[in-house]
C-alpha cells in the first residue's frame, strides 16, 4: 500500500490515540464469568483508520498498537499480542473491507454489524483454542464451559460498543481531517455531509443497551 506523508501522519496519530485509549480507557471485569478480560476502546480508532484508508491501514495500526501494548502494558506476552491482533483485525479489517466496497451510511452500518458478529464468532473459537495455553491450571474443557456464559457475552458487548462508537465518531473525525487538509482530495470529497441524527440516536441506544447488559451481568440491576 503506497502512502503519502499525510496518510502516514494520520495513521501515526490514530495509532497513538489508540494506545492512549487502551491505556486510559480500560474497563476490567465487564463480564464477571471472564473477569480477567478487560474492555478497551482502541478498536474504535483502529476501525476509523480503516474506514479512512482501507483494511490494510487497519491491519497496520492493529499490529503496531498490539506490539506497543505487549511491550509496555500486557502481562500475557506473545499470546496477548496474538489475541489482540486477531481481535482487532477481525473487527476493524472486516468492517473497513466491507465499507470500502460501499462507502455510504448503509454500507457503514452493514460493515459494522457484520464485523460485530464475525468478531464474536472468531474470538469464541480463538479463545477456545488459545486460552488454555496461557491460563494457568485451566483445561480446554473448563474454557469450553466459559464460552457461552463468558466469552460470547464479552465479545458481543465489546463489538456492540465498538460499532456504536465508531458510528458516532467516524464522521466528526473525517470532517476534522478534511478541514485540516490532512486527507487527500478523494477522501476529502467522500467525507462531506452532515452528521445523521438517526445514526446518533441508534448508536446511543446500542451503547445504553450494552451498559445496561453489563450492569445486569454484574448483578447491579
Amino acid at each position: 500500500m503506497r502512502m503519502d506523508t499525510r496518510k502516514m501522519s494520520v495513521l501515526a496519530m490514530l495509532s497513538a490515540l489508540s494506545f492512549v485509549a487502551m491505556l486510559f480507557g480500560r474497563v476490567p471485569g465487564v463480564v464477571p464469568a471472564v473477569g480477567f478480560l478487560s474492555y478497551d476502546p482502541k478498536d474504535i480508532l483502529i476501525t476509523i483508520s480503516g474506514f479512512l484508508y482501507g483494511p490494510m491501514a487497519a491491519f497496520m495500526v492493529t499490529v503496531v498498537v498490539a506490539f506497543i501494548e505487549m511491550v509496555f502494558v500486557s502481562a500475557t506476552g506473545f499470546f496477548g499480542l496474538l489475541m489482540n491482533i486477531v481481535s482487532g483485525c477481525a473487527f476493524a479489517c472486516t468492517a473497513s473491507f466491507i465499507y470500502q466496497k460501499k462507502r455510504s451510511l448503509k454500507g457503514a452500518v452493514i460493515a459494522l454489524v457484520a464485523a460485530w458478529l464475525f468478531t464474536t464468532a472468531v474470538m469464541t473459537l480463538w479463545n477456545y483454542i488459545i486460552a488454555p495455553l496461557y491460563m494457568e491450571n485451566v483445561t480446554r474443557e473448563q474454557v469450553a464451559a466459559l464460552l457461552l456464559p463468558g466469552f460470547v457475552p464479552f465479545n458481543l458487548l465489546k463489538g456492540g460498543l465498538n460499532a456504536a462508537m465508531t458510528m458516532l465518531l467516524y464522521k466528526p473525525v473525517s470532517m476534522a481531517l478534511k478541514a485540516s487538509r490532512m486527507m487527500p482530495t478523494a477522501e476529502r470529497a467522500e467525507s462531506k455531509g452532515k452528521i445523521n441524527a438517526g445514526v446518533i440516536i441508534a448508536s446511543l441506544f446500542v451503547i445504553a443497551t450494552c451498559v445496561l447488559w453489563v450492569l445486569v451481568l454484574q448483578g447491579r440491576l
